[in-house]
């Protein structure tokens, strides 16, 4: 089960309102993870990823690029491939565990969107950006609607190590605030074990807010608000390996 550590102030157990349920359109429903019911009706859970456009960063001009199978999943099986990566990822093997990862994603209802990373027109790295509300990450820690996640990857050795990760995350969570007007906190929950990542994510303006027992991993539950907190103290000890 989750832990605690967070203040009430900081997280609020998820509860959504009829109108908000209701934001989802008409159409057939099915159970979601977070115990409420949400339809694909055509609104875009995250509010067209595709057209967030091109960010200039101190590492180079960075977009997020949607995967296409045929183009993107090759080089995201090499990356997953990574020892460095496997360790956390949990999936390696031929080219067809990437491709039946990403395809779910693709064939879902739009609350995970896969990209590749693009920077200076090179693919370098893997994104999921994710409905945090709508994801199974919402029946063990306490979320609000329309909290967005962030799983990610460097693909190639040389580009980590080097401050690039904390940049492009600061960079994508930007992105996420500005573009996603009704989302107020970016979450992500990395391995308590990636002690790499976990530092990554507090260079690029989050904050450790608990530790939480997933199916898969101990993961430190991260969260960087719309509006800075100033009592980040309070939240307790950042993991260490």
């Amino acid at each position: 089960m989750a832990s605690t550590d967070a203040s009430a102030d900081d997280t609020l157990d998820l509860h959504l309102p009829e109108e908000f349920v209701a934001l989802f359109g008409q159409g057939k429903q099915g159970d979601d993870p977070a115990g409420t019911e949400t339809t694909r009706a055509g609104d875009d859970l995250l509010d067209r990823v595709a057209d967030w456009g091109p960010a200039v960063t101190p590492a180079g001009v960075f977009h997020l690029a949607p995967v296409r199978v045929d183009r993107d999943v090759p080089i995201i099986t090499r990356w997953m491939n990574d020892p460095a990566v496997a360790a956390f990822w949990e999936l390696t093997g031929p080219q067809s565990v990437t491709e039946e990862h990403v395809r779910a994603q693709l064939a879902g209802d739009g609350r995970s969107v896969p990209c590749v990373g693009m920077l200076d027109g090179l693919p370098m790295s893997y994104w999921e950006i994710y409905r945090a509300d709508l994801d199974p990450l919402a029946r063990y820690c306490p979320v609000r609607p329309h909290d967005t996640g962030l799983h990610l990857l460097i693909g190639d050795g040389t580009d980590r190590g080097q401050g690039i990760g904390t940049t492009l995350i600061r960079t994508v969570t930007d992105l996420v605030l500005a573009r996603r007007r009704a989302c107020t906190r970016v979450l992500a929950e990395p391995d308590v074990r990636n002690t790499a990542s976990v530092a990554a994510f507090l260079g690029a303006g989050f904050r450790f807010a608990a530790e939480v027992d997933l199916p898969a991993k101990r993961a430190a539950l991260m969260i960087r608000d719309r509006t800075p907190r100033a009592a980040v103290a309070s939240c307790g000890p950042v993991p260490t390996a």
